[in-house]
């Protein structure tokens, strides 16, 4: 029967710590693989993951390029030609129906109609923004152009 004190570790399994500072003849003793003197041989130190070595360090070395505005906004963008080939008998476009349709990748980015394609197909589209072209499509199939705004 099986015991707590018969429990142990299964050969193998469990590899035994190396003992520094124990002496010379451990093969750890002396500076214990801390090499000599200095800042990393004393406990309590560290250096940073991008620390070179004292040489001027990569991000300081690389220049600085351009500037990107943190208010940008970024459309998905859906062309008039992408509507027409819509197979439902919907008559009301939103980003709902475009991400369902494949027609998007994501629900939360603001979705811009462009005015690429015709139109013959009646819609009521509801999106972030549309071309003047795209509107002008849109209105001329007897549709609507409405714009909704981002929350």
């Amino acid at each position: 029967m099986l015991k707590l004190n018969d429990l142990k570790p299964v050969t193998g399994s469990h590899k035994t710590g190396k003992r520094k500072g124990r002496g010379t003849g451990s093969g750890n003793g002396s500076t214990a693989g801390r090499g000599n003197n200095g800042d990393g041989a004393r406990s309590g130190s560290y250096t940073k993951f991008y620390f070179e070595g004292g040489q001027t360090p990569l991000t300081r070395r690389i220049p600085k390029r351009g500037f990107v505005s943190p208010f940008k906004v970024v459309y998905q963008i859906v062309n008039v030609g992408n509507l027409e080939s819509l197979e439902l008998d919907v008559k009301e476009v939103d980003v709902e129906v475009l991400y369902n349709n494949g027609l998007i990748h994501e629900v939360d980015r603001p979705v811009k109609i462009l005015g690429e394609g015709d139109l013959t197909k009646s819609f009521n589209v509801k999106v972030h923004s549309f071309s003047k072209t795209a509107k002008e499509k849109i209105e001329k199939a007897k549709g609507k152009a409405e714009v909704i705004i981002r929350a």
